[in-house]
């Protein structure tokens, strides 16, 4: 009998130079209703991967020809979109280390149950299903897009980036969410004298303060429930390397303790172990909180508050990068439109003006949001300030506020009457032309208009001009 493929099943390659073994892998996994192939070596598989996108690639260490881990290295620099499984008899610490530098995803040791294998293709999977959302989330190009303009603020952080790079000093990279900390972690990594070597980012908010401490320093097999083979942490992965602690006040505080030791001592225990190792990693950390707060209210500690901030770095949000916001806009644009392989949209004037204006408090991230949307939905036509209005957020979500009184005189015509109200209304919301088109009832696009009418330069040029 056919096994059923489910609707959730991937497509899984199995490679394996034994035949039994690879055919016993493929009718577990095919009994839990993926679609598996296999191949009897490394260079076989390399030629289909060249045709055909797996979700899950497992792979034997020891085979002629081609290694698992030369295979692994093959794959990853072919910028290969799989979860990457190693299985081998012959595990150990360097092994599994290597492998998952060269970007396997985790390691299987011989001989093992019908049941270690399923949950290990299923952890695979909800980690490639978790890259994927977040891919959706925040684009590469967005990260790239972060480190765009010419703003003095931006002239200034590129600066900081080239004093503190070459050192091993720690850094904690400060900002509100959305402003690129990440991408100026990558920055900083590549241009130390470790760039050759990996760097390890831990998204601290995404795991459970009980799967934290293994996730940083591994743990030995038996060490707690389910702990059936012993696991490499994030601190081993970045030997050499760069660890990066993404949102580090969300570390709880008895485990902020044991990191405190690593940086003071770079040493460390695994989970279920009293054996000590030497922890060579430079350490960068980001928070979008106000850490001397939290040390304040007794939710971060002192002294490793102290530890971090050896060379702390403040990534300026978008409402500070005076004159950087054109240039992102056309960054994305472009992005998007080679993205989705479509003729690029154009913002008009007025739109630019109302974008130029909003306040941005998701920062880069919604803007690559906003320009992605307006590609997607407007591609190859003229994008105006009132079809944008609705996406954005904040202030823009709030009840209109009360339009103030005109002055009015008997014998005054209406277009009088008309200007005073709407200058009156400028001056109240502070030229806030957003809420003064709100306040009036009136779109963006024809406040802008009677503005020209009025005589006024419009918001671009005019913050240029100062």
């Amino acid at each position: 009998m056919t096994p059923q493929v489910s609707k959730t099943a991937r497509r899984i390659l199995v490679v394996d130079d034994h035949a039994q073994a690879r055919e016993s892998m493929a009718d577990i996994l095919r009994c839990s209703g993926h679609r598996v192939e296999c191949r009897a070596s490394a260079v076989e598989g390399l030629r289909d991967l060249n045709g055909s996108a797996f979700d899950v690639v497992i792979t034997d260490l020891k085979m002629p020809g081609m290694s698992g881990l030369e295979f692994i290295r093959a794959l990853h620099s072919r910028g290969a979109d799989c979860q990457i499984l190693m299985v081998t008899a012959h595990a150990s610490v360097a092994t599994a280390v290597e492998a998952m530098r060269h970007g396997a995803f985790d390691y299987i040791e011989k001989p093992f149950t019908a049941d270690q294998l399923e949950q290990l293709v299923e952890r695979a999977m909800k980690h490639g299903e978790f890259i994927e959302r977040r891919a959706s989330v925040l684009p590469s190009e967005a990260a790239e897009g972060c480190m765009v303009g010419s703003s003095q603020a931006m002239k200034t952080l590129r600066a900081r980036i080239e004093q503190l790079a070459p050192t091993t000093e720690t850094v904690l990279i400060l900002g509100e969410s959305g402003v690129g900390k990440e991408l100026v972690a990558r920055a900083i990594h590549l241009a130390s004298g470790r760039a050759e070597n990996s760097l390890v980012s831990v998204n601290c908010p995404a795991l459970s303060p009980q799967l934290m401490e293994s996730e940083l320093f591994g743990h030995e097999r038996g060490s707690f429930t389910n702990a059936d083979a012993p696991r490499v942490g994030r601190f081993e992965l970045a030997e050499k390397g760069t660890l990066l602690l993404d949102e580090v006040t969300e570390i709880g505080l008895e485990l902020q303790a044991k990191l405190l030791r690593v940086l003071q001592e770079r040493s460390y225990e695994r989970v279920g172990s009293s054996d000590s190792r030497r922890a060579d990693v430079r350490v960068l950390a980001s928070s979008n909180r106000d850490l001397q707060q939290q040390v304040a209210e007794g939710q971060f500690r002192q002294d490793l508050y102290f530890r971090l901030a050896v060379v702390p770095l403040q990534v300026p949000p978008l409402r500070e990068r005076e004159g950087d916001l054109p240039e992102l806009i056309d960054h994305f644009l472009q992005q998007a439109a080679g993205r989705l392989g479509r003729e690029s949209c154009f913002f008009a004037d007025d739109a630019r003006e109302l974008l130029q204006e909003y306040d941005w408090p998701g920062n880069v991230r919604e803007l690559e949001n906003i320009v992605t949307r307006a590609c997607v939905l407007f591609g190859g036509q003229v994008v105006g300030a009132d079809d944008l209005i609705g996406w954005l957020i904040r202030d823009l979500q709030e009840p209109p506020p009360e339009t103030p009184e005109a002055i009015a005189a008997v014998g005054m015509n209406l277009q009088e009457m008309e200007r005073r109200l709407v200058e009156a209304t400028l001056e109240k919301y502070g030229g806030h032309r957003v809420q003064t088109a709100r306040a009036l009832g009136i779109g963006v696009r024809t406040l802008t208009n009677k503005l020209r009418i009025y005589g006024y330069a419009p918001r671009e040029k005019s913050r240029a001009a100062a």
